[in-house]
């Protein structure tokens, strides 16, 4: 199998950025080149250049699968920029309870869900809140990624040891259960989450009604300027007036983008009106 060559990393680099927006710089060429060597070899190409054919004339839908679960990064953990769950807890909460009143329904969506500990958390922040109360609530998430591997992953809910000691004991003890591999989430919580696959590049999203709260964080420091830009209006069209945008840390918008109102850091509203 020959070397990655600079002109086939950029025929892979465009490949990737103009169909699922994810932008790789030219640091990551030997990450590239680490990740997909195996389906070379299992597949018996001698060069890039014939994997890249395969990928791009392929109709079955598998090759491009696992070209996205090898090249994307899928990291994540539980408690990830904690202050963002306490703000939604102690804040949107009451909030869209109060503005809700008898609809009783959150509309709540994590885009680039990965393995699964985000929408975990949230769900087991909206059961502390609701579960129990003689008024229904219906609190489903939607949780979304482009890569099946993590959607599998985090269908299964099952985590190990060391990753859910970040957790606090009354969830650890109330929401989990011992398994083969660690512990498993337990069905209450699993049930009240919709995993789908989603490409956020989609011109559409197949959604029947606006969002209250939207999570998107550490997706879009993958993206470029114009994707972001594009992304963020999708966000903002897909949001209800007041409606909660949450992104990464490291992560920011501009004031005029889309409109978006700043709260604190990482969090942005869409104004009343």
């Amino acid at each position: 199998m020959s070397d990655l060559t600079d002109a086939e990393f950029a025929a892979i680099s465009d490949y990737i950025r103009s169909n699922f927006g994810i932008s790789l710089g030219p640091e990551k060429k030997s990450l590239v080149y680490s990740r997909l060597s195996g389906t070379l070899r299992e597949k018996g190409f001698e060069s890039f250049t014939d994997y890249f054919d395969y990928l791009v004339k392929d109709r079955s839908g598998e090759a491009v699968v696992r070209f996205i679960d090898k090249v994307t990064t899928n990291h994540t953990f539980f408690m990830r920029e904690e202050n963002h769950f306490d703000f939604f807890r102690e804040s949107v909460l009451p909030e869209l309870e109060e503005n809700l009143g008898a609809r009783r329904d959150i509309r709540l969506w994590c885009a680039g869900c990965s393995s699964g500990e985000e929408p975990y958390t949230l769900q087991m922040i909206l059961h502390d809140r609701f579960a129990g109360r003689p008024e229904k609530w219906d609190t489903k998430i939607l949780a979304t990624d482009i890569s099946t591997l993590a959607l599998e992953k985090a269908a299964k809910g099952v985590y190990s040891a060391d990753s859910v000691k970040a957790l606090p004991e009354k969830w650890r003890k109330a929401y989990f259960e011992p398994c083969v591999g660690g512990s498993i989430i337990s069905a209450s919580i699993r049930n009240d989450i919709l995993f789908r696959k989603l490409n956020l590049m989609d011109a559409v999203f197949p959604f029947k009604a606006p969002m209250h709260v939207i999570f998107c964080r550490n997706v879009m420091i993958y993206f470029d300027n114009p994707t972001k830009d594009a992304l963020v209006q999708k966000f903002w069209n897909w949001l209800v007036p007041g409606g909660y945008l949450f992104v990464g840390h490291a992560e920011s918008l501009s004031r005029s983008q889309a409109g978006f109102r700043y709260i604190i850091p990482a969090v942005y509203q869409k104004p009343l009106t």
